[in-house]
């Protein structure tokens, strides 16, 4: 008997562009999953909002595996809080599409809180397990606030202790997310899994640097680059702080690209800000800002970069850092949340405090001054990144879904882990 799955990813689509304010590693995740599950022969669907009226309501993902986009409130962005008073549609929306195909699911894996609230109505209603994910912790976030306008509403904390009391397993990326899940939501640890994010190593692998920086139609000037989307929490201002403190020895300041954010960017305060401490900082020739870009294209930018910075405040694991990894590209990251498992300090990178620019500045230097240093660094990571492979965590998640559903064993003989 094929196990059949609802994925539950209501705010965000998997198939959405990169880099934007909604997308990020969870997309990723939630994407490669469900393919991954596909090929191993488990039936996958995975139900999300619909923002666009244009895009069909059934996509396929892979073989085995679709996205079901789902009317609830204005087919359109809206922010998350706003999404959460449409979730009785969506949950009514996904009822009516299980009845007209006719589908009974013996899991609801859901991903992020929004979905975990549907995913607890929908478990309950079926009499069918609950795994949740939830790849941000908002308790998390506010801790690391700078303002009241950064802090999560009441709303999603009381939900996610909701979700983490009633969901029958979560899943937690690394040990860090599990300590915080016990710490700051009384989670009982039994009930907790860690499975890591993975990496598509066929993708993302290492090429010829020189190759790369050609591709892109650079010189062979240093490049920085940064991955992410452009909000308060990714301390971005933090490495604009520390380039004008990088050169050595009179040499120019190294370029940074800055890869993410929406195209209706000017509508985000924080970018503005951001824009205007780079001129304040006489930067504006050695900043790019640009935007989101492809899978396929981001692997040259990992390829053609010096190192990756990922200057957070929080991380929950920092799948960026290990897509840069794989392509053998050093990675400087905060010492916060999951990028203290990620990234292996003098191994594959290091690891700094957050918002300290001075450190920052001087690890950068450290790197761009030796070419020794810096390749040594390029190779371990991309051994240790490696070890990420998506099929490996699909194979997990299986296994934990077998804890439930038995069945779900059956489909671990088409692994492809080894």
């Amino acid at each position: 008997m094929t196990l059949r799955v609802a994925v539950l990813s209501v705010h965000t689509c998997p198939l959405a562009a990169l880099g934007g304010k909604e997308t990020g590693g969870m997309n990723v995740y939630v994407r490669e999953v469900a393919r991954e599950l596909g090929r191993m022969g488990v039936d996958v669907d995975v139900f999300t909002r619909s923002q666009n009226p244009e895009i069909p309501r059934v996509v396929p993902l892979g073989t085995n595996a679709r996205v079901i986009h789902l009317p609830a409130g204005p087919e359109a962005p809206m922010p998350r809080e706003e999404v959460h008073r449409h979730l009785p549609e969506f949950v009514a929306n996904l009822e009516a599409f299980r009845r007209a195909e006719g589908r009974e699911y013996a899991l609801v894996h859901s991903h992020y809180w929004l979905s975990g609230v549907a995913g607890l109505i929908l478990a309950e209603r079926w009499r069918v397990p609950l795994i949740q994910m939830f790849h941000t912790l908002g308790q998390l976030k506010n801790e690391v606030a700078r303002s009241p306008g950064e802090r999560e509403p009441d709303l999603r904390i009381a939900e996610e202790e909701r979700i983490v009391a009633g969901a029958d397993r979560l899943v937690a990326s690394n040990p860090v997310e599990r300590a915080h899940l016990v710490w700051y939501y009384q989670a009982r640890a039994e009930r907790i899994r860690v499975i890591p994010c993975g990496v598509d190593t066929e993708l993302f692998c290492p090429m010829d640097q020189s190759e790369a920086k050609a591709a892109l139609g650079l010189g062979p000037a240093p490049v920085l680059l940064y991955v992410g989307r452009l909000s308060p929490i990714k301390g971005l201002e933090t490495l604009l702080e520390a380039l004008p403190r990088v050169p050595q020895r009179g040499e120019p300041i190294p370029a940074l690209f800055v890869i993410g954010g929406d195209a209706d960017e000017p509508e985000n305060g924080h970018v503005l800000s951001l824009r205007e401490r780079v001129a304040a900082l006489g930067l504006e020739g050695e900043v790019r800002f640009l935007g989101p870009q492809p899978q396929e294209g981001l692997r040259l930018y990992y390829a053609a970069a010096e190192m990756t910075v990922m200057p957070s405040y929080y991380e929950s694991f920092g799948m960026v850092a290990l897509e840069a990894m794989a392509c053998g590209n050093p990675v400087i990251a905060s010492r916060v949340g999951g990028l203290t498992t990620t990234v292996r300090d003098g191994v594959t990178g290091y690891l700094v405090p957050e918002g300290d620019p001075l450190v920052l500045g001087d690890r950068i230097s450290a790197i761009l001054g030796d070419t020794d240093l810096r390749r040594r660094l390029g190779r371990e990571a991309a051994r240790w990144a490696a070890q990420y492979r998506w099929p490996c965590v699909a194979e997990e998640v299986c296994r934990l879904y077998a804890e439930f559903r038995p069945a779900a064993s059956r489909h671990l003989a088409l692994a492809r882990c080894h």
